[in-house]
This record gives C-alpha cells, sequence and structure tokens, in this order.
C-alpha cells in the first residue's frame, strides 16, 4: 500500500485476510483446549474479563499519547479524535511480521499531509520504545526464575544497537546526501532509510526517551497485570514480578521470533514458564489464550473496527494540519 487508497477490494481483501487469520486461531485454540479456556472464563468471571479489557484499554491509551507525543516532536499537531482514529485503525494489521503492518497509519496519515519519513519515524520509535518495555519488565524477575536470561540479553542487544545508530547524525546524513539520486532503486532505498532515522532520531532526544520509556513501561505494566488478575483468578497462587516477567518475556520472544504478532512463539514460550513454574497444562494454555484474547486479538478487532470506519481509507480529503 502506498498513496493508493484502502477502498473497494484493497479494504475488502485486507480485512477478509485478517478475519481468516482470526478465525484460523481460535479454531486451533477451540480445538487444543476448548473446554479448558471455557473453565478459565467461569473462573475468570465476566467482571475478570472486562477488568483485563479495560487495562488492554489503559495499554492502548498509553501508547497513543506516546505516539502524538512522537507526531508533535516531528511537527505535526493531528486534531486528537482524527489521531485515535487512524492509530486504532493501525491495529487491524498487528498480526503482521514485527507488527510491520501497523504502519498502515502511514498510509492513512499521507492523507492529512503527513509525510511518509514522518509517520514511518514515528512507527520505528513506537517498536523501539515498546522493546525497551518488555526488557525492563521482564528483568522483574531475573531474581525469581533463571530463564530466559538469552532471550533478555537478545532484546537488551537489539535496543542499544538501534540506539548506536540513531546516534550517528553525520554518517546518516552522509547516506542521506550521497545516496539521493533519482532512478536508482537501490540508492533511493537508502536515502528512505536514513531519512527515516534521521527523523525517528528526534524522537530520541534525551527528555522525550525518559518521557516515552515511562509510558511504555506503564502501558505494558498494565497487560502484565492483566495476566496477573487472570492467573490468580484460576486459583494459582503468583506475585505481580512473576506474572509480568512471563508476560513480558512471552512478548520480547514474540517480537524477537518476527513471527507475524508473535503468534506462535509469544504462546509457546508463556505456557512454558507457567509449566516451568508447576501450573498444570491445562490451565497454563487457557490462561495463555484468555490473555491473547484480552491483549493482541481485542487490539486486532477494535483495529477492525477503525479501519472499516475509517474517512481516510476512503480517501476524504483533509486541508493541511498545522505545525507544532
Amino acid at each position: 500500500m502506498s498513496a493508493v487508497l484502502l477502498s473497494g477490494w484493497r479494504l475488502r481483501a485486507v480485512m477478509l485476510s485478517i478475519i481468516v487469520a482470526v478465525a484460523l486461531y481460535l479454531g486451533v485454540v477451540l480445538w487444543a483446549g476448548a473446554d479448558e479456556v471455557w473453565r478459565a472464563l467461569k473462573l475468570v468471571g465476566v467482571g475478570g474479563v472486562l477488568l483485563a479489557l479495560a487495562l488492554s484499554l489503559v495499554n492502548y491509551s498509553l501508547r497513543f499519547t506516546r505516539w502524538q507525543l512522537y507526531l508533535r516532536t516531528l511537527g505535526h499537531a493531528i486534531p486528537t479524535r482524527a489521531s485515535l482514529h487512524i492509530y486504532v485503525a493501525g491495529f487491524a494489521l498487528t498480526t503482521t511480521p514485527g507488527k510491520a503492518g501497523e504502519a498502515l497509519r502511514g498510509v492513512l496519515l499521507k492523507r492529512r499531509r503527513v509525510p511518509y519519513p514522518d509517520s514511518f519515524a514515528a512507527f520505528v520509535s513506537e517498536r523501539l520504545s515498546d522493546l525497551i518495555a518488555v526488557v525492563l519488565l521482564s528483568l522483574l524477575g531475573l531474581t525469581l526464575v533463571a530463564q530466559g536470561t538469552w532471550l533478555i540479553a537478545a532484546g537488551a542487544a537489539c535496543i542499544l544497537a538501534a540506539l548506536v545508530i540513531l546516534s550517528w547524525r553525520r554518517p546518516l546524513a552522509w547516506i542521506q546526501t550521497i545516496s539521493d539520486r533519482p532512478g536508482q532503486r537501490v540508492w533511493r532505498s537508502l536515502h528512505h532509510v536514513a531519512t527515516i532515522l534521521l527523523q525517528a532520531r528526534r524522537c530520541h532526544r534525551p527528555a522525550l526517551l525518559a518521557a516515552a520509556t515511562a509510558l511504555s513501561v506503564i502501558a505494558w505494566s498494565a497487560e502484565a497485570l492483566a495476566f496477573w488478575w487472570i492467573l490468580n483468578a484460576m486459583g494459582f497462587e503468583a506475585g505481580f514480578a512473576f506474572a509480568a516477567f512471563v508476560f513480558a518475556l512471552a512478548m520480547l520472544a514474540g517480537a524477537l521470533s518476527f513471527l507475524p504478532g508473535g503468534l506462535g512463539g509469544t504462546e509457546a514460550v508463556m505456557v512454558a514458564l507457567l509449566l516451568w513454574a508447576d501450573m498444570p497444562p491445562a490451565d497454563a494454555i487457557a490462561a495463555t489464550m484468555l490473555i491473547r484474547f484480552t491483549t493482541l486479538w481485542f487490539a486486532v478487532i477494535l483495529g477492525l473496527i477503525a479501519l472499516a470506519t475509517n474517512p481516510e481509507a476512503r480517501g476524504h480529503e483533509h486541508p493541511v494540519q498545522p505545525h507544532a
């Protein structure tokens, strides 16, 4: 998708592919342990499920606040309501490798005169901020569980490498300059990448980096809290530090696997850690499926609704937005 509109068959094709993915996932889950998931739902109760969904909304709200900070830093003051609609629409494509499909927001923001390098810079900054948050949260359990140290080390190495690259202002500017050659695809790609990274560099100044990290940690802690609540409601006594460690390490595994939405990798690590902690296999599977329904798939459903009702996806023009 580029500047072409997500209308007609394109929009229907995107939504159909996501619906098929959801249906297949649900089918596998129900086939593998429908009874256990249903028993977990009864133990957690309607109130518990609603609490988990509410904590997911806290997560999305804080991440949206961070997104707005990035856009304003890059000089774009998009009205809150419109920006929220676009941001949530990006969740429709969360089940893509590395959540790359969430870059859809850039296509929608282009309708509001936000250049692709800026929206993609915000997207890259988001992914890095999320990675920082889950690595920090996973550190909570290192005193309790020795497993997963190599995953945390890999995540920390990725963060360090990204921050080092973003600190290379002069090399990036040099690459941007020498690669600005029309008609050569490789050079043009290098130019775009350097431009995006130079813009993303503006989102990682010390004060903004600290604020974004705080928002990210609180956001992902909200979903870890939902996981802790589900575990205890199912009769498995666990401290918040352990629950946050399992949740964060599973998210980290899913991110580093680069599988669509972390599907498979996240669930495998979460179940394995719960089994290691002596949770019955059926309960471990049920708890994992329940937290994924109330976090990942809840976001996808909201994203589908937002995408289907988003005016930008239908090509409505908007006046140029004032810059911050």
